[in-house]
């Protein structure tokens, strides 16, 4: 079933990890992608596969932190497809959140303001391109990748779940805003998702750290977002907008002594779940 046939979707960041996976899947449910990173030769790799599978992508570089930069993007998409239904605000700037982030007390000003000007005006700036090419077009719908990060504190990476809240909150005036035009808004909060980049962090006790919090006897995967993507996408998301969807295996949807409890009762928790499905 090819639930976006034919529907012309931007995805940015989608070099690798998560936005490459969500693009993918895009093609395979029949979009005409443009495949947007500021690494453009992962940008064309990622194209090339999409073409070889039998799918209509073309690549494209793009700086999320550089207004011209977001404005030719959506001119290349214009020109090369002749319009825009579905964009997929996927890009964001892990490289600070991953090195440089830190508690608010030790947080450095300029790693706040670039991750603000990155992460959330550009999401900000790339929504604003596309809703006049939405509103063409009769409707569209906007993806925002947010973060479980936006929605419980943690020891570090201040200024990138305060980023990730923002989007949580543009997504919803975005879609009480143009709701009325048939432009949904929605965004989606992963988890912890293992990619080639995180996998060496989640591997060991700190996967297993990780993973005695999740609900799901596994962490996530790319394709586990991209899934949720393409049904954002898809008319049958028609009805639903100004939302944000955890797909997050749980993590966040239970007591803080979720971990600590099946650690000390395994036996208990065992015997309570026997029999059940």
């Amino acid at each position: 079933m090819q639930r976006v046939k034919q529907k012309i979707a931007i995805v940015t960041g989608a070099a690798s990890g998560i936005g490459a996976a969500c693009a993918a899947r895009l093609a395979q449910e029949g979009a005409l992608l443009v495949v947007a990173d500021l690494n453009l030769e992962g940008a064309q790799e990622q194209v090339r596969r999409i073409n070889e599978a039998g799918g209509h992508a073309v690549p494209a570089q793009v700086d999320i932190g550089d207004e011209s930069s977001i404005d030719a993007l959506f001119d290349l998409t214009l020109k090369t497809w002749g319009g825009l239904d579905i964009l997929h605000n996927n890009a964001a700037a892990t490289s600070l959140s991953s090195t440089v982030d830190a508690a608010v007390e030790a947080l450095d000003v300029g790693v706040w303001d670039d991750t603000m000007r990155i992460n959330l005006r550009g999401t900000m700036l790339a929504s604003r391109c596309a809703l006049p090419l939405m509103r063409a077009r009769g409707g569209g719908s906007i993806i925002n990748t947010s973060s479980g990060a936006a929605q419980a504190g943690a020891l570090g990476y201040s200024a990138y779940g305060v980023c990730k809240a923002g989007i949580e909150a543009l997504t919803r005036y975005v879609a009480a805003q143009h709701g009325k035009e048939g432009i949904r808004c929605n965004a989606i909060a992963p988890g912890l998702i293992v990619t080639p980049v995180t996998q060496a962090y989640y591997a060991g006790e700190t996967g297993e750290m990780m993973l005695s919090h999740h609900l799901t006897p596994r962490l996530g995967q790319p394709e586990d977002i991209a899934h949720a993507v393409v049904y954002l996408a898809s008319d049958e998301a028609a009805f639903v907008t100004g939302q944000v969807f955890n797909v997050d295996g749980g993590l966040l949807s239970h007591q803080p002594y979720y971990a600590d409890e099946i650690r000390a009762r395994p036996a208990a928790m065992a015997n309570a779940t026997k029999g059940k499905a």
